[in-house]
């Protein structure tokens, strides 16, 4: 261990990081940097989920693998201990555009492959003893006016039709019976629809906790230590020493493992394969029993609405609403910067979204704000490669459904680098290529052009009551 905290110590970058050190379960402390060259046979760029998962497999399945994991900050800091804590069947692609490019067969195979990793998620936690707050309780999908309605209706019916989710409708009666999702004037709740393949859970504890796990099974994990570049068979990293100095230097591996979703965009063998599109959160102080009574939420349920600038929010194992959205600029470039974490205009309009869903949640103190950037490819395809000639891996594009997705990588990840051919290694993902962005300023423009095209497809919805217009022009821009 170094002497001292790093910086991300000293100011965890989300309320689920913070909640750790605040309750002395973990001190964020960062583990020593790779300060040598240095050989394994497995080098994993990317200490998150991805990359954790990876590592686990691999080395469930192969105890001999000299595994290391190199990170630049510490285990969990990006994506993975930031996010909405949905552990859910949600992909980025849907089953019937799998279908179209793949066949009804392949489409099936991928979504039934998402259902059955909730399952996997929930039984590797408790096998293994990471208590992460893990609950299914199914997703609660809100409508509240009559096109929300009806994409309700068609989640519900292609649900049926496919014969692999359990999509209900809810009606109006029923959700105003049992939430205090309200609303205010014409957003009052008309419905909902119900996905029972969702958990709630606190994804720090889970990642934090995957990275002690795959330690005592021999993996090493290197922080502080930044990836510079990649080749085939050898890696380049500088890692921060504590005297404040650095060192550079390079690990040789048979197999080398990209997991760096949307921070992969500062990397120069990434660059313009994926975009960094901020999504930012809010939590409040614990709520009472009355206000829990009036909202309706319970233990293991998560939430959102069929609006078109995504929101989503769970009840958390102590009692707080944590909420998040999307609505944050990109940013020239591709740059990621921590300042571009905290927006003040996305979280008024978060808090003003959450109360107007939630009117008990008004007088709710809001005690964290933050956020971080998730990786998009520019078909909005998520991927899990592996090009044995180059021993090069990679996996990303989540697009924000990554809590689960990345343990379905990383199973994925470890059959292919261990050439076991099976139903994973042959999924409709397994190998996808999506194509580059465009470079600025078009990536600039159309990337801000479709954010605001969201937000303008809502009010529009809003006050007509019929399927936004703008949405349909701008769908192949926002991934629908």
């Amino acid at each position: 261990m170094v002497a001292s905290l790093s910086r991300e110590a000293e100011a965890p970058p989300s309320f689920w990081l913070d909640a750790l050190r605040a309750a002395g379960t973990d001190d964020l402390r960062p583990r020593a940097p790779l300060t040598r060259n240095a050989t394994f046979d497995v080098c994993i760029v990317g200490g998150g989920l991805t990359g954790l998962w990876t590592a686990y497999y691999l080395a469930k399945a192969d105890p001999s693998l000299r595994i290391a994991v190199l990170e630049k900050h510490i285990a969990g800091y990006g994506a993975s201990g930031r996010n909405g804590g949905w552990c859910s069947a949600l992909f980025p692609t849907s089953t019937a555009a799998l279908e179209r490019s793949h066949g009804r067969d392949a489409a099936l195979a991928m979504r039934r492959a998402m259902n059955d990793t909730v399952g996997e998620v929930a039984r590797v936690t408790e096998a293994e003893g990471i208590d992460c707050d893990f609950v299914q309780g199914g997703t609660v999908a809100f409508a509240r006016n009559a096109p929300q309605l009806a994409a309700a209706q068609a989640d519900v019916a292609a649900a049926a039709e496919y014969g692999v989710d359990e999509l209900e409708l809810w009606s109006a009666e029923h959700v105003e019976g049992r939430f205090g999702a309200r609303g205010t004037g014409r957003e009052r709740p008309l419905g909902a629809a119900f996905d029972p393949a969702c958990a709630r859970l606190q994804p720090a504890k889970l990642v934090r906790g995957l990275a002690r796990l795959v330690e005592s099974l021999g993996v090493t994990i290197f922080e502080r230590t930044e990836v510079t570049n990649w080749f085939s068979k050898r890696v380049r990293f500088r890692s921060a020493l504590p005297d404040g100095g650095s060192v550079d230097g390079a690990v040789s591996a048979t197999t080398i493992v990209i997991a760096v979703e949307g921070y992969g965009a500062a990397l120069p063998r990434v660059g313009r394969h994926v975009l960094p599109l901020y999504s930012l959160m809010i939590a409040t102080e614990p709520l009472s029993d009355d206000v829990w009574r009036e909202i309706g939420i319970q233990h293991g349920e998560t939430f959102t609405d069929y609006r078109h600038l995504v929101i989503y929010g769970q009840r958390t194992a102590d009692n707080r609403l944590a909420f998040g959205g999307r609505g944050a600029r990109y940013h020239w470039g591709s740059a990621i910067r921590e300042e571009y974490d905290r927006d003040p205009r996305v979280f008024g309009h978060l808090q003003r979204t959450l109360v107007d869903l939630f009117p008990a949640a008004t007088d709710a103190a809001i005690t964290h704000q933050w956020g971080g950037p998730l990786g998009v490819s520019r078909d909005w395809r998520a991927t899990a490669s592996y090009n044995p000639k180059t021993g090069v891996a990679l996996a990303g594009g989540y697009v924000g459904d990554g809590l689960s997705t990345t343990n379905l990588a990383g199973r994925t990840l470890s059959a292919l680098i261990r050439d076991e051919q099976g139903p994973l290694t042959e999924l409709p993902w397994v190998n996808h290529r999506s194509p580059q962005w465009e470079p600025e300023p078009l990536r600039f423009v159309g990337s801000n052009l479709g954010l605001l095209a969201t937000g303008l497809s809502d009010a529009e919805e809003s006050l007509t009551r019929r399927p936004s217009l703008a949405a349909k022009l701008m769908g192949p821009l926002t991934g629908h």
